[in-house]
């Protein structure tokens, strides 16, 4: 090292040296053969998450006995790379078994007929899926394979078929398809707030109000209490859409009067609204259609 160099502050001297050394090489970044993927959704008040890795067919065979990818009775990590896993942001029941909040890894022994799939404590096995332990179950179920009608070249895990309480999970590849249904416990949440902010609350909001009421007409509660909510809401703060689910609950309970009366309401709202909406107006008047012809 030269005189001058050991001369300079230590820092200094420090970052001279680095600059004139070669520039450290990042290494090259090249795509994944089987990609993660990340995909959530909400069911009822639950978020639920599922992290994978996609395998591509490449010419090759699955779901038979010499698959290399997912052999027919063998057990599957449900993708490529980590361990395929699952999260609950609350408790859930999944093909009927309850399910604590938490995250777990989806293991799939495929058969046939049936799959078996498993979700256990043990979300780092990778392809080591010998070390699995079944005593850190939390869930077994079988479920159907079916026969799809086009070709997924890449293994891919889907929510399907939502309800306002319900999804199903569908894990397609190739031909084949299999899928297991998720139940959120939306009821009971759902009614812990009505009771905490309006049944126990002296002065509940209008959006309140009418949230509760459109959930118990949606869901065949008690009707007269649905309207008597909405009413309320609507008498101060009329939105066009919360008339119209009066008129909707009025038409239900065949008060065909009310429900001229809150429909016609809602469709002078929509017009007034900045800019008009034009598919209220149109479903009050055929509201208003049906309740005229339902009335005679």
């Amino acid at each position: 090292m030269s005189k001058y160099l050991l001369s300079l502050p230590v820092a200094f001297a420090t970052a001279v040296t680095l600059l004139a050394a070669p520039a450290a090489q990042a290494q090259i970044r090249t795509p994944a053969a089987s990609p993660q993927s990340t995909i959530t959704q909400r069911v009822g008040l639950t978020d639920v998450t599922i992290v994978y890795s996609r395998p591509s067919l490449k010419g090759r065979a699955v779901f038979g006995d010499k698959s290399p990818l997912a052999p027919t009775g063998k057990r599957w990590r449900t993708g490529a790379n980590n361990s395929t896993t699952i999260k609950f942001s609350d408790d859930v029941t999944v093909e009927g078994k309850k399910v604590a909040a938490g995250e777990y890894g989806i293991y799939t022994i495929p058969n046939k007929t049936e799959w078996m799939v498993v979700l256990n404590k043990n979300t780092k096995l990778g392809a080591d899926v010998d070390g699995y332990k079944e005593d850190q179950d939390v869930a077994r179920f079988s479920i159907k394979p079916y026969k799809m009608g086009s070709k997924a070249e890449t293994f891919t895990i889907n929510f399907t078929d939502l309800t306002p309480a319900t999804a199903n999970v569908a894990m397609e590849w190739e031909m084949t398809g299999a899928k297991f249904k998720i139940l959120a416990d939306v009821d009971s949440k759902v009614m812990a707030q009505i009771d905490e902010k309006i049944t126990n609350n002296a002065n509940p909001t209008p959006g309140d109000l009418a949230a509760a009421a459109v959930y118990y007409a949606d869901n065949n509660k008690d009707m007269k209490q649905a309207v008597a909510w909405m009413e309320k809401a609507n008498a101060t703060d009329a939105k066009f859409w919360n008339l119209h689910s009066e008129a909707k609950m009025r038409l239900k309970m065949k008060d065909y009067a009310g429900a001229m009366k809150a429909a016609e309401a809602s469709k002078k709202a929509a017009l007034a609204s900045t800019p008009p909406n034009g598919e209220y107006v149109k479903m009050n008047e055929d509201l208003m259609a049906d309740a005229k012809k339902a009335g005679k």
